[in-house]
Protein backbone atom coordinates (compact mmCIF):
# COMPACT_ATOMS: atom_id res chain seq x y z
CA UNK A 1 0.00 0.00 0.00
CA UNK A 2 3.01 2.47 -0.50
CA UNK A 3 0.20 4.46 -2.88
CA UNK A 4 -2.33 4.48 -0.32
CA UNK A 5 -5.27 2.99 0.03
CA UNK A 6 -7.34 4.52 -2.94
CA UNK A 7 -4.70 2.98 -5.02
CA UNK A 8 -5.00 -0.20 -3.55
CA UNK A 9 -8.92 -0.51 -3.93
CA UNK A 10 -8.33 0.11 -7.78
CA UNK A 11 -6.15 -2.99 -7.69
CA UNK A 12 -8.62 -4.89 -5.84
CA UNK A 13 -11.31 -3.57 -7.70
CA UNK A 14 -9.43 -4.74 -11.01
CA UNK A 15 -9.59 -8.26 -9.43
CA UNK A 16 -13.23 -8.47 -9.30
CA UNK A 17 -13.62 -9.27 -12.50
CA UNK A 18 -11.23 -12.49 -12.63
CA UNK A 19 -13.26 -15.48 -12.70
CA UNK A 20 -11.05 -17.46 -10.51
CA UNK A 21 -12.03 -14.90 -7.41
CA UNK A 22 -15.77 -14.74 -8.18
CA UNK A 23 -16.61 -16.94 -4.58
CA UNK A 24 -13.21 -15.68 -2.96
CA UNK A 25 -13.75 -14.37 1.00
CA UNK A 26 -10.74 -12.45 1.41
CA UNK A 27 -11.64 -9.76 -2.20
CA UNK A 28 -14.49 -8.65 -0.44
CA UNK A 29 -12.64 -8.64 2.79
CA UNK A 30 -9.68 -6.63 1.67
CA UNK A 31 -11.75 -4.39 -0.42
CA UNK A 32 -13.40 -3.79 3.24
CA UNK A 33 -10.65 -2.70 4.84
CA UNK A 34 -9.68 -0.71 2.16
CA UNK A 35 -12.82 1.03 2.26
CA UNK A 36 -12.71 1.47 5.84
CA UNK A 37 -8.89 3.59 5.28
CA UNK A 38 -10.94 5.61 2.82
CA UNK A 39 -13.47 6.49 5.58
CA UNK A 40 -16.27 4.87 3.38
CA UNK A 41 -18.09 2.46 5.79
CA UNK A 42 -21.51 2.10 4.60
CA UNK A 43 -19.60 -0.13 1.74
CA UNK A 44 -16.82 -1.11 3.97
CA UNK A 45 -20.04 -2.73 5.96
CA UNK A 46 -21.47 -4.14 3.15
CA UNK A 47 -18.08 -5.47 1.70
CA UNK A 48 -17.26 -6.90 5.25
CA UNK A 49 -21.20 -8.69 5.14
CA UNK A 50 -20.58 -10.15 1.79
CA UNK A 51 -16.80 -11.35 2.73
CA UNK A 52 -18.91 -13.41 5.76
CA UNK A 53 -21.20 -14.45 3.58
CA UNK A 54 -18.53 -16.32 1.95
CA UNK A 55 -16.62 -18.00 4.14
CA UNK A 56 -17.15 -21.41 5.65
CA UNK A 57 -15.24 -20.58 8.60
CA UNK A 58 -17.38 -20.21 11.64
CA UNK A 59 -14.88 -18.53 13.67
CA UNK A 60 -13.98 -15.49 10.80
CA UNK A 61 -17.56 -15.66 9.79
CA UNK A 62 -18.05 -13.78 13.23
CA UNK A 63 -14.32 -11.84 12.57
CA UNK A 64 -15.81 -10.33 9.52
CA UNK A 65 -19.80 -9.81 10.93
CA UNK A 66 -18.06 -7.82 13.88
CA UNK A 67 -15.98 -5.79 11.15
CA UNK A 68 -18.56 -4.96 9.48
CA UNK A 69 -21.16 -4.06 12.48
CA UNK A 70 -17.97 -1.55 13.51
CA UNK A 71 -18.11 0.22 10.42
CA UNK A 72 -21.62 0.54 9.86
CA UNK A 73 -21.39 2.10 13.35
CA UNK A 74 -18.23 4.41 12.46
CA UNK A 75 -18.88 8.22 11.11
CA UNK A 76 -16.56 9.81 8.96
CA UNK A 77 -13.31 11.80 10.60
CA UNK A 78 -14.23 15.78 9.63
Amino acid sequence: MAFGPAAGLALVDALTTEPALKGYHLLPSVRGDLLTKLNRFTEASREFERAASLTRNARERELLLGRARSSASSKPAL
